[in-house]
């Protein structure tokens, strides 16, 4: 496996191989960018449909189908914050989404193959750029593309998922080539990599660690979070949200899930690369359906890993401690993580109130009993090291 073949590289991991500011869109795009650029100011008029509304279609059907891809990711960043805005930018959100938006954001989700509302791509992944190019990607040195309200905690809620994303590089290129190491039975070079990675997760949890500097918890549940919710199992959406002018769906409401941080691919990837499974619960379905919101070629990637991935037969019947011991490292890691997670969940959602959100604080972004299944699978990743 090689991380090119997927887009991805030990630099960025599943990050965009390119930086949002440098693709410019069609002058046909122009009143679409700069409503996205104008979308704080629209919000806080308290009428933002009223403008988006007046947006024209660019009918974008062919266009998808034959622009370049930087290009469709960044049209699909500027119009899956428009098309959230209009859901959940004003106090009661509508029962349908209009066809000059729901046209474009279809054709731009079906070239990508992904769900036609903003997915955690747009949201992070493709939503960066460097502040100076001649430096890294790092918290001092990134910022946020296309953001709802803005503000330093809407900035750095994503950008601290960035410099996580970037990190995770390193985690997904030595996945690729323990699948070839394991098969070759070099228990040297297989501990190198897993301390390699051993390593990159303390520099991950270190970023992670930072999310509270500036962004608030109040803060967070109050401004940032009610943009992002989907139109499934949401009690403010009964049934979902229609979809104007897409005749495929036969005018019936669409229940898509929200942007949410469990639609990150670094988990995922390493529990197929250590073969950490979950046994059934709502969580566990609900991440299975998850990932057919992530990008194509990162759910590939996922997917080759957990059907070549021989590691921990590997491991487990290797007498040689040393990469026991970097294995059971590495498992523990992921256990920390979503460690981290849990207490994220319990201090920026389950411990927030807000009386307009009409959104219940114990269910997470995308509409699951979060709290009781996050420990589970946490305690369940923790309890599959080798012996």
């Amino acid at each position: 496996m090689e991380l090119e073949n997927y887009g991805m590289s030990r630099e960025r991991g599943y990050l965009s191989h390119y930086e949002i500011d440098e693709i410019p869109l069609p002058e046909g795009f122009a009143p679409i960018v700069a409503a996205g650029s104008d979308l704080s100011n629209l919000l806080t008029s308290g009428r933002v449909r009223h403008f988006l509304d007046r947006l024209p279609d660019p009918e974008l059907s062919e266009w998808a189908q034959t622009a370049s891809e930087e290009e469709v990711r960044t049209a699909m960043v500027h119009y899956s914050f428009l098309v959230q805005a209009y859901v959940w930018g004003e106090d009661t959100p509508p029962a349908s989404l209009p066809a000059n938006l729901s046209r474009p954001i279809c054709a731009l989700a079906d070239r990508l193959g992904q769900a036609p509302l903003l997915p955690y791509s747009a949201y992070v992944l493709d939503n960066w750029y460097r502040l100076d190019k001649s430096q890294p990607i790092s918290l001092d040195n990134i910022g946020m593309y296309q953001n709802f309200l803005g503000g330093a905690d809407e900035n750095w809620f994503v950008l601290v998922h960035v410099a996580i994303e970037a990190e995770a590089g390193v985690l997904l290129d030595n996945a690729a080539k323990l699948v070839t190491v394991a098969r070759k039975a070099d228990q040297v070079e297989a501990t190198r990599l897993l301390r390699e990675m051993d390593e990159a997760w303390e520099r991950i949890y270190g970023h992670f660690a930072r999310m509270p500097e500036r962004c608030d918890p109040y803060i967070y549940f109050n401004r940032v979070r009610p943009y992002i919710h989907g139109w499934a199992s949401n009690p403010a959406l009964d049934g979902g949200l229609i979809y104007d002018g897409m005749d495929r769906y036969e005018g019936k409401p669409q229940a898509f899930r929200g942007q949410t941080g469990s639609q990150s691919s670094i988990v995922p990837a390493m529990d197929a690369l250590f073969q950490v499974g979950h046994s059934d619960d709502p969580l566990r379905s609900f991440l299975d359906e998850l990932h057919h919101y992530r990008p194509v070629e990162h759910r590939r990637f996922i997917e080759d890993l957990a059907a070549q991935s021989t590691l921990r037969d590997f491991v487990g019947a290797s007498a040689y401690e040393e990469l026991k011991s970097a294995f059971n490292a590495c498992v523990e890691q992921s256990a920390r993580f979503r460690t981290r997670h849990l207490e994220y969940a319990a201090s920026y959602i389950n411990k927030q109130m807000s009386a307009n959100s009409g959104n219940d604080p114990d269910v997470g972004t995308g509409g699951t009993p979060f709290m009781k299944y996050l420990k589970k699978h946490r305690d369940e990743n923790r309890e599959q090291v080798v012996a």
